[in-house]
């Protein structure tokens, strides 16, 4: 979206600028306005109503970067530039960040109220007291019937020893088979009734180990099952657990007892209020993510009173609503992120607006935490920045270039104009240039890394727009732009002898028709990569 506004913000400034951007109030009177072309800001004037000599088209007023400033970028506008872009400001103030987290999950039963009920001794089902999922049960209640020749065996060596007495057998004899029965699966009343009776049996009724729901069930009548396999799975759905993921960044933000607030399409229209119970500190490794955890009542009651029941594994949304204390804050709308960090345009006054270069912390709903940068008072762009942005790039493309071309002249250099260039020296540019933009085409950063020293030792005896490497494709795509374009022009008579042709791109970021050399077809445009490969068309 960017590269469309610097074309966008020549034609609003042009119309209306009248007849220039005013000077920054760090320059004096006696500074005389210069002119420059949008698409070759190289080619320059100090007469109003001048027009380029390459493309024709009429020169705008330059915005002055002032003397002494350093590293510090400032843009001037007139009155009418400012109301006709719409230059809004907020001031940077301390007050609370606040934000709204939102996430996704499911409705899960409670973990530790979760059963398992496996066989204890192998045999055959018989009879399965209960045969469907989702059915309620109470603690102690008959789950199935298992006919088990180990059982009558154990049964019949406890009676054994139990009538025998002490005489035949010790006390402990006795008691072990006693525990032995326990193991496998008989209650005490079974026991107790097994001692009435004195009759052994070989089947065992299996019990529910807890009041609760099926939700698993892995038997059949008839079915043989082994010791240790599964048979039924129970669940308490009295309380639920709504289980989310939190991204890294969302944790800073998140603290055990915080109320969440849930919706479900299970209980449209109903808001369910709950506070985190538990923040799960492993990451995962491939998500990235942690568990949190809330615990919800079920049935809970709505704000009418009126009974619901949740669902297990229904999906839920929630928020959570949070703030910090407060902090120097500034909107996020004044944030700009150019690829080599976050900055703001400060209103200095009169018309100047500063770029500083930010180090932010938290972001919130509406604020930003700024931890360097800004002043607290001090007030920041918040609407049309990158429009202040574009023209401050473009600028800054300008005065890369040949200090001293003024308008009249095609050559980008001043301190060596195009006739004293050695065809030498020019081959060298142009074959390193044609590497350099091959690998930015290819979206090759450590490529380019590496090309980059022989960029610089190529054009050093050249005045050709400052090169900066930069430390992302970005950034480095848009210091090659103006410096590829003025390669570019200067091989542009003699690209038959050199054996390259010459590409242009019409919406480039900085300069808007930006151009490179390349050796071969077909063309790979360098400023966008595989983003845009083919935009542009050659220079006849």
């Amino acid at each position: 979206m960017r590269r469309f506004l610097f074309a966008t913000i020549i034609g609003l400034l042009s119309v209306a600028a009248s007849p220039s951007f005013a000077a920054p109030a760090h320059d004096h009177a006696e500074a005389k306005p210069v002119y420059q072309c949008p698409m070759h800001p190289w080619i320059k004037s100090d007469q109003p109503r001048s027009k380029c000599t390459v493309c024709g088209m009429d020169l705008v007023a330059a915005v002055r970067t002032p003397v002494g400033s350093g590293n510090t970028t400032t843009v001037t506008l007139s009155p009418s530039s400012i109301t006709t872009i719409g230059v809004q400001t907020s001031p940077v103030s301390r007050q609370p960040l606040t934000r709204t987290v939102r996430v996704t999950g499911r409705i899960e039963d409670d973990d530790t109220r979760h059963r398992i009920l496996s066989a204890r001794i192998p045999g055959r089902i018989e009879e399965l007291h209960l045969n469907y999922v989702g059915a309620t049960i109470e603690e102690g209640a008959p789950l199935a019937t298992l006919y088990s020749p180990e059982m009558l065996t154990a049964q019949r060596v406890f009676l054994e020893r139990l009538r025998a007495g002490s005489i035949a057998f010790a006390a402990t004899d006795i008691a072990a088979a006693r525990e032995r029965l326990l193991e496998l699966g008989l209650t005490e009343t079974e026991i107790a009734e097994l001692e009435r009776t004195q009759e052994p049996s070989a089947t065992v009724v299996l019990r529910s180990p807890a009041t609760g729901v099926v939700v698993s069930k892995s038997v059949y009548e008839g079915q043989y099952v082994q010791t240790s396999d599964r048979l039924f799975e129970i669940a308490d759905f009295s309380r639920m657990w709504f289980l989310f993921d939190a991204y890294e960044q969302d944790v800073p933000w998140l603290r055990v007892g915080q109320t969440v607030q849930i919706t479900t399409r299970a209980v449209p229209g109903e808001v369910i209020e709950a506070p985190i119970a538990f923040i799960d500190p492993n990451f995962n490794d491939l998500t990235r993510t942690t568990k949190v955890r809330v615990v919800l009542p079920n049935p809970h009651f709505n704000s009418v009173g009126e009974s619901h029941t949740l669902l297990h594994r229904v999906l839920a949304e929630a928020r959570v609503l949070v703030e910090s204390p407060a902090v120097l804050a500034a909107p996020r709308a004044a944030i700009l992120d150019i690829g080599t960090g976050p900055i703001a345009y400060v209103d200095l006054g009169d018309g100047t607006y500063e770029q500083r270069k930010l180090r932010l912390g938290r972001r919130g709903d509406t604020l930003v935490e700024v931890l360097e940068g800004l002043n607290e008072g001090e007030a920041v762009v918040t609407t049309a920045a990158l429009l202040i942005d574009a023209q401050a790039q473009l600028t800054h493309a300008a005065s890369a270039g040949s200090s001293g071309h003024q308008h009249g002249g095609v050559a980008p250099t001043s301190a060596t104009p195009r006739a004293e260039v050695s065809m030498d020296a020019l081959a060298r540019l142009v074959d390193v240039a044609a590497e350099a933009a091959d690998a930015l085409a290819n979206d090759d950063f450590a490529a380019y890394q590496k090309i980059f020293p022989r960029l610089e030792s190529a054009s050093a005896s050249l005045s050709l727009p400052a090169l900066e490497l930069g430390t992302s494709l970005k950034a480095a795509r848009r210091s090659f732009e103006p410096w590829s374009t003025v390669v570019a022009d200067l091989a542009k008579p003699h690209r038959a002898h050199l054996s390259v042709k010459v590409f242009q791109c019409p919406m480039t970021p900085v300069l808007g028709h930006g151009r490179w050399v390349q050796r071969n077809q077909p063309l790979k445009n360098p400023f966008f990569g595989s983003t845009m490969p083919d935009c542009g068309e050659e220079v006849r």
